[in-house]
């Protein structure tokens, strides 16, 4: 099977496409730098509809990982990479001929203030916070609403291992620093993937997408199936970083009204990252974790590595 990799350079990405090697398939990726990897690199932005295009030519199946993700940026920004970038990579797949497109999405395009408590994926909805979950919303239901071919849609919640600078990186700077707060004391009860379980699912997902009939048009969370609090993922992390886990608290409450103040004040410096906003005050306050029983059933996936192992592997990263 050739199979397209958007996007490959991130963590997700560059993880999916070594288990893709792995299992004997011949990899295309599409990203903006070269890749030491034995993939043939086609170099560019998925804004740009004639290198999407070159790129997905005689593959079988793309998986579109490829996102602008974070806080910073306008929603226009957001939109052309997360909504017009996907429709570039649809009509592009489509027109190949593809058997199947396998969608990154996210677990925040189905709430945004409300618990979620064992919940089966939810559907995508248009209530919920930032520039992110809202053009991945838009973008999910555009993918499994195109009948022209195959999809299916993959929301890994919160993922995390060596290397990763965004969930990891952010605490452990933040615990250097002594500025490690949560919110409600972190007792909200949450998901999150370790990077090896993710990569296997969107494998799967790759090799049964227009195979498997009961799969089209489908959204299916990826997790752990390890739901803990947050303090507890906090902890794990700062002792497999060996840095002092301190942290204080605010109440949801407060960090509602604090990120609200900090994004006003930071939309005066629109390149820089605040580092609190209403969205993430409600991640870190609210419980969200899912059932994946229906994700492992159609996959025929369950994940191989657990948080306890995941952190041991995240430790010795710091290690060596």
């Amino acid at each position: 099977m050739r199979v397209l990799v958007t996007g490959a350079t991130s963590m997700i990405g560059a993880c999916t496409v070594r288990e893709l090697l792995r299992r004997g398939h011949e990899v295309h990726v599409m990203q903006r730098g070269d890749s030491e990897l034995p993939v043939q690199v086609f170099r560019g932005d998925i804004r740009d509809s004639d290198v999407v295009r070159a790129a997905i030519h005689g593959c079988d199946v793309v998986i579109h990982a490829a996102a602008k993700v974070g806080l910073v940026g306008s929603f226009q920004e957001f939109f052309a990479t997360n909504v017009t970038g996907t429709e570039n990579v649809m009509n592009a797949a489509a027109d190949a001929g593809c058997r199947g497109v396998v969608y990154v999405s996210s677990p925040s395009v189905s709430y945004s203030t409300t618990p979620v408590e064992g919940a089966v994926s939810p559907p995508a909805i248009d209530d919920v916070m930032g520039h992110y979950s809202r053009t991945k919303s838009i973008a999910e239901r555009a993918v499994l609403n195109d009948h022209r071919l195959p999809t299916v849609a993959l929301r890994p919640h919160l993922v995390w291992g060596p290397g990763d600078a965004q969930l990891v990186g952010r605490i452990v700077e933040r615990a250097q620093q002594g500025r490690l707060v949560l919110v409600n004391n972190g007792n909200a009860v949450v998901d999150s993937t370790y990077i090896d379980n993710v990569a296997d699912a969107l494998v799967a997902a790759a090799e049964r997408v227009g195979v498997q009939e009961n799969l089209d048009g489908r959204a299916l969370v990826v997790s752990n199936g390890e739901p803990r609090t947050v303090a507890s993922l906090v902890e794990s992390i700062c002792t497999a970083a060996g840095v002092a886990y301190a942290p204080r608290s605010v109440s949801l409450r407060a960090a509602v009204v604090l990120g609200v103040i900090m994004e006003a004040v930071f939309k005066l410096r629109p390149r820089s990252e605040s580092p609190l906003t209403k969205f993430t005050a409600y991640q870190l306050g609210i419980s969200h974790w899912f059932d994946i029983s229906e994700t492992m059933e159609l996959l025929e996936w369950a994940p191989r590595i657990s948080l306890d192992e995941g952190f041991a592997r995240l430790a010795n990263s710091y290690d060596s």
